[in-house]
Parts: structure tokens; sequence; C-alpha cells
């Protein structure tokens, strides 16, 4: 792949369509189908404005992987619904929402639209690695604020974060992340981990915050660079954040692994190339019809066609 990439965080956006799109928007039978209609337009949107060469929708194979549970037990533990012995945790989804789920994979794959996920991997996961592979430029979609780590100008890599809805994107770069955290995007994974993610489940350092992350970067560069001023007694480091380093030391060991976007996921052989035309145009019209996807779908479809 050498032209534009467009990678989806799925999950993460067909969550913020379905609380974007009133649940009065329904299927023949009434059967909401807000995430599904909503996720549809957001798609026809970003490739209208972007205009991508390639995309792919990146899927949750495993939304709270045993590797990363194994190393920080807390990890989105707070949003499993229901523990499964042997297989992913079930997560706490909306009633309404987890229906729809299913839905939109069969559209995309009726589309056309490359799918990806990877059994033992987060969506983020394969972001990571289809963006170590490509060849050129990236945009990664999202509104999960951990793939900042994968900005990278001089490869072209950005993130579209959605601020309203699916019509306002904040397109980050660099300069962005600087402005608004004081890190680039290699060191937004050391900012992550160091001041925690409750949403996560990443307890972070106490009484590090943000702000004072951002400093210990500046200071000392990275993780490691910091770790080594804790050890040494001429580092400029307070009292009090010396304590409190050196008592997380056995979280800080493993939480670089956790926080860290992987790379070297083991892909399938996928066409990525944005269709022109429906891999499946009867199971598309059936699936129309069915759930009553009319005008989202429709003008999705004359997009791609263009």
């Amino acid at each position: 792949m050498t032209g534009r990439l467009m990678l989806l965080d799925t999950a993460s956006l067909y969550f913020r369509a379905y609380f974007g799109v009133p649940d009065s928007v329904k299927a023949p039978d009434g059967t909401p189908v807000n995430a599904v209609r909503g996720l549809l337009d957001f798609i026809d949107r970003l490739v209208k404005d972007h205009r991508p060469e390639h995309l792919v929708a990146c899927m949750d194979a495993d939304w709270r992987p045993q590797w990363r549970v194994d190393l920080i037990p807390t990890y989105k533990a707070h949003r499993v619904a229901e523990e499964h012995e042997g297989a992913p945790d079930q997560e706490e989804v909306p009633d309404t929402l987890s229906p729809q789920v299913p839905v939109i994979e069969e559209v995309l794959d009726a589309v056309g639209i490359a799918r990806v996920g990877v059994a033992g991997y987060e969506a983020d996961d394969v972001i990571g690695t289809f963006t170590a592979r490509a060849g050129g430029p990236v945009d990664i979609v999202t509104g999960d604020r951990d793939l900042y780590q994968l900005v990278d100008d001089e490869r072209g890599i950005r993130v579209l974060y959605p601020l309203k809805g699916v019509g306002t994107l904040q397109l980050t770069d660099e300069a962005v992340l600087r402005e608004k955290y004081g890190v680039d995007g290699r060191g937004y994974a050391d900012l992550a981990l160091l001041r925690g993610d409750p949403s996560d489940g990443l307890p972070g350092v106490a009484g590090i915050g943000e702000k004072t992350a951002a400093k210990l970067l500046a200071e000392f560069g990275d993780l490691a660079g910091i770790m080594a001023a804790v050890d040494d007694p001429r580092a400029r480091l307070t009292p009090s954040q010396r304590k409190r380093l050196a008592e997380a030391r056995p979280y800080l060991a493993v939480a670089p692994e956790v926080v860290r976007v992987a790379d070297d996921v083991p892909l399938p052989d996928v066409g990525t190339a944005l269709p022109r035309v429906p891999r499946d145009p009867a199971a598309l019209e059936a699936l129309a019809e069915r759930w009553g996807l009319g005008g989202s779908l429709q003008r999705l479809l004359t997009t791609l066609a263009r």
C-alpha cells in the first residue's frame, strides 16, 4: 500500500454513532438501526472529505486480551458484563446496540470494505500493525486517545478524532499533541501510563497527573529516563515524585506492554482498496430492505462509485 490508507477503529465509531443518532431511527420491523445508519453516514463523510485509496474497518476480536489482563488485572475490568472461561469476556454494551453489530459487519462485507479482527488482539493492535506496514500516509479514525501514540509527521500518520458527532474532526498531528499534551506521538504512551486512565482501568502513578507527567518527560526524555532519575540523587525530582515513582515500579515495569499498541499482529491477507462497486450486490439489497438502510447506504455507494 502506497496510497493514503484510512483505518477505522470501528467499535469506537459505532458507539459514537449509536449515541449520536436518535434511537427513533429504526428498521421496518421497529428494530433500532441508529448505529448502523450512523456509521454508514460517518464512512460516507470520511471518504468524501479525505479520499483514501485504501480503507480497513478494524475490529476488536478481543476487546480485553488476556495477555494484557495478566499484566494489569484491572485492565478494563469495570467494563466486563459477563466472564467466559477460555474465551473473551463479554463487554458491557447497551441492549439495543448489541444486535446492530452483526448487521454492521454484514453490511461492510457486502459493500466490500475490508474488515479485519485478529484473535487475541484489540482493534488498536490491528491499526498499529497496518500503520507499521504502510508505505504511504495513514489516517486513523478513532475516538480513543490511546492511538495518539501512532502519530508521526515524518511518515504522514495522523489521527482523525471526532469532537462532536461525526461531522467535526480534530486532525491530530504532532503540533496538536505538543500544544495539548506537551509530547509528540512517541511520548504519548509514556504520558498515558504515568497519568493513568480510569476508562481503561489503568491506575497510573499516584500524584502524577497529565501536566506533571509532561514535565517529567520533557526533563528526562522518556519513561526509562525518568526511572533512571529516580535512582540518581542528583536528578531534579521532588522528594514526593521520587517516592511515588519508586513505589510504582511494579506497575511501571508492566504498563508499557499494556499501553503500547502492538505492531506485529499476524494480519490476514485482505484486499484493502476502496471498493468502487459492492462486493455482493444481492446480499446488500436484501440487507438494505430488511434493515431499512435507505439513504445512508445509497449515499455511501454513490460516494464510493466516484
